[in-house]
């Protein structure tokens, strides 16, 4: 990234900013398993992008990532679609349009548990879900989804605490899911999430795994944030925050 990219994205609520969105085009793709709740959350974000002056277009498929053209259009991709699959058109025209500068953005196991046979899209994220942990001894496990609702921790990055999307926002703590997640050190992590190593759990130290990041590919930005496992989680106000944030800061 250019000096004067990074001055251009150093406040996503400046005037600037604001002015520089105005006519962006922002793709919603979503879809995938339910239970993240991909229709809801994406809606929650939808007049968020609308005051800024986005154009958004909805699509519930991944095949609208296989139209050149449409996808030559759009500055900003925010993708919600936990696990499922992807045809190989489609996944190299998302790669052909983050390369040439569109972002690509999304929270949770919409954008970071999306495609797991696909390693093309897993150098493109730079992160994959491997675990969330459980919430008590098994035998003291009652079924059901908040059988993996844990209290826990992100940590701002210290030396990231300036960052435009992370900036001013303190440690937080959520109840939900804590993403143990598989990445490279070619992420800018933003924000990291530790994860214990309970006197019942078979790994032996605390694991301390990015929580938020962005990662540069081509002339475009990713930016994922692994909170968000459903609506009550991105309503976060931190959470909700780093997302809207995220979402300006990638934009073309």
């Amino acid at each position: 990234m250019t000096t004067e990219q990074s001055q251009t994205k150093a406040d996503p609520s400046s005037d600037r900013t604001a002015r520089d969105m105005t006519g962006k085009q922002a793709l919603i793709v979503r879809g995938g398993w339910d239970g993240h709740e991909p229709v809801q959350t994406t809606d929650f974000f939808v007049p968020f992008l609308t005051e800024q002056g986005y154009q958004v277009r909805v699509e519930e498929s991944t095949k609208i990532y296989a139209d050149a053209e449409v996808m030559a259009g759009v500055d900003l991709v925010v993708q919600v679609v936990t696990m499922s699959t992807i045809e190989k058109d489609e996944l190299a025209g998302l790669q052909k349009a983050v390369a040439a500068g569109t972002g690509l953005a999304g929270w949770h196991g919409g954008i970071a548990d999306s495609y797991r046979n696909e390693a093309d899209y897993l150098q493109l994220i730079g992160g994959q879900f491997a675990h969330h942990q459980v919430r008590d001894r098994p035998e003291n496990l009652t079924g059901g989804a908040s059988n993996n609702f844990v209290r826990y921790t992100v940590d701002i990055v210290d030396d990231q605490a300036d960052h435009p999307i992370v900036a001013g926002i303190s440690d937080f703590e959520l109840e939900t899911e804590q993403y143990w997640v598989l990445s490279d050190d070619y992420n800018d992590v933003l924000a990291t999430t530790t994860i214990p190593a309970r006197d019942f759990d078979n790994w032996h130290r605390p694991i301390t795994c990015p929580a938020i990041w962005t990662r540069q590919w081509g002339e475009g930005t990713v930016f994922v944030c692994t909170p968000g496992h459903q609506l009550t989680v991105v309503q976060d106000p931190s959470v909700k925050t780093i997302i809207e944030r995220g979402l300006l800061w990638v934009t073309r």
